[in-house]
């Protein structure tokens, strides 16, 4: 019978090769299994720490674990994420055979109140795309956020970009979302335009002796990054980041807006525009499209304006 600590490890390698997720998120699947673990033995275990069978995990061991992070004072949204791991990780010890019955099965979630990323007016918008900030590489900011907020891509996707992935011609770039799933995305005469003004000035930049390594590429580090930084290597996200906040500054605008925002906003005013949801399900590179619902909700100004145009009696 598998023990507790080998399943854990098997359950890594299986996130990691089938579902071909993230380095950091099977590390975040690993940390919250590895506490679990750690808790079971001190709490359950006997002697022979390291040896527990997984098929000994029962229904009131993974109830009594929940019960330690919520006197720790984690929060619902944590103690959510918590049983999901565990969820995730009983279910595939099931169709493994290690187990006859998912002992979180039954278990409720902790409700989590729901909270999106704000999503910028057209008018903010237009501020953050046409300010002119200190920025030392103003062709590369506006390419990046004009690319962002025309195709809505993720800010890790953004940077795993390469040069041969986006068709100027054709408007059309080639994205890598999570799970390594690809999807084509179109996008404007706008963000053509930046990306045209760039690409000679990038060119500069790679053309300089001993260029960083592409860091951030998808599983090669042979590809030609599409946005780099001032000496030549991959631009990572965390510098969209702060590129994003000293953009913000000079607008105007919150700092605390994140770059996931543009994301929203893409998605809000396309939706507000009259695009459907699936059109933006696929756009987004979402499976569900009840994540889409969740990223597109409707301002009330918005939901007053349908009610008055659309009912008789409004």
């Amino acid at each position: 019978m598998i023990t507790l600590a080998r399943a854990i490890g098997n359950f890594g390698s299986y996130l990691a090769d089938e579902r071909r997720f993230s380095p950091r998120t099977v590390l975040a699947y690993r940390q919250d299994l590895d506490r679990f673990a750690d808790f079971w033995e001190r709490e359950f275990g006997e002697a022979s720490a390291g040896k527990t069978p997984v098929n000994r995990i029962d229904t009131l061991s993974v109830r009594s674990h929940l019960a330690s992070l919520h006197r720790a004072k984690l929060s619902n949204r944590s103690l959510a994420r918590h049983l999901s791991t565990l969820r995730s990780f009983f279910r595939w010890a099931c169709r493994e055979g290690h187990l006859d019955h998912n002992p979180t099965k039954g278990l409720p979630s902790p409700r989590v109140p729901r909270s999106l990323p704000r999503a910028l007016t057209l008018a903010d918008t237009e501020s953050l795309l046409e300010t002119e900030d200190e920025g030392h590489l103003p062709e590369r900011e506006r390419a990046l956020f004009e690319l962002l907020y025309a195709t809505g891509l993720r800010v890790s996707e953004a940077a795993a970009l390469d040069v041969e992935d986006v068709d100027l011609s054709a408007r059309m770039l080639r994205a890598q979302g999570k799970g390594r799933k690809e999807r084509i995305v179109p996008f404007g005469e706008t963000a053509e335009d930046a990306l045209r003004a760039w690409l000679p000035v990038r060119g500069a930049l790679r053309a300089r002796p001993s260029p960083q390594p592409s860091s951030a590429g998808r599983g090669s580090r042979l590809g030609e990054p599409l946005f780099v930084n001032a000496r030549g290597g991959r631009l990572t996200t965390r510098s969209m980041a702060r590129v994003l906040k000293r953009r913000l500054r000079a607008a105007g605008l919150p700092a605390q807006i994140s770059p996931h925002a543009l994301r929203h906003t893409f998605a809000t005013h396309l939706l507000q525009s009259g695009a459907d949801l699936r059109s933006i399900q696929e756009l987004l590179g979402h499976a569900s499209l009840s994540t889409t619902q969740k990223y597109t909700h409707l301002d009330a100004a918005r939901l007053r304006d349908v009610y008055r145009r659309a009912h008789p009696r409004a």
